[in-house]
């Protein structure tokens, strides 16, 4: 058989060893209660929900950073917003009344 080296580290007590136990399983139901909470209906809806929030309020503002600056509306870029929507009905008028007579 081989020699056992000495450890570095003193043996630990009886208490030292039940202390960091029980640390252990407390950190062990922080962690559960917390993914408990994670995984709850309603915390995904919540979650969902505020998801969903921040990303149409991102995309607000992204457009509205687009038609509007400090001086105010930006005429050119609602004009072009404007006549894309007009020619987006145009087009749907036409296919709707080109595939209608058939």
């Amino acid at each position: 058989m081989a020699a056992q080296t000495p450890s570095a580290e003193p043996p630990r007590s009886r208490a030292e060893i039940e202390a960091d136990i029980a640390a252990a399983r407390d950190r062990l139901a922080e962690n559960l209660a917390g993914l408990i909470n994670q995984v709850h209906p309603k915390a995904i809806v919540r979650n969902t929900v505020a998801d969903a929030r921040d990303f149409v309020d991102s995309g607000y503002h992204k457009v509205k950073d687009q038609l509007v600056n400090e001086k105010g509306v930006r005429i050119e870029r609602v004009a072009l917003v404007l006549a894309a929507a007009a020619g987006a009905v145009t087009f749907a008028v036409v296919l709707r009344s080109i595939f209608r007579d058939r």
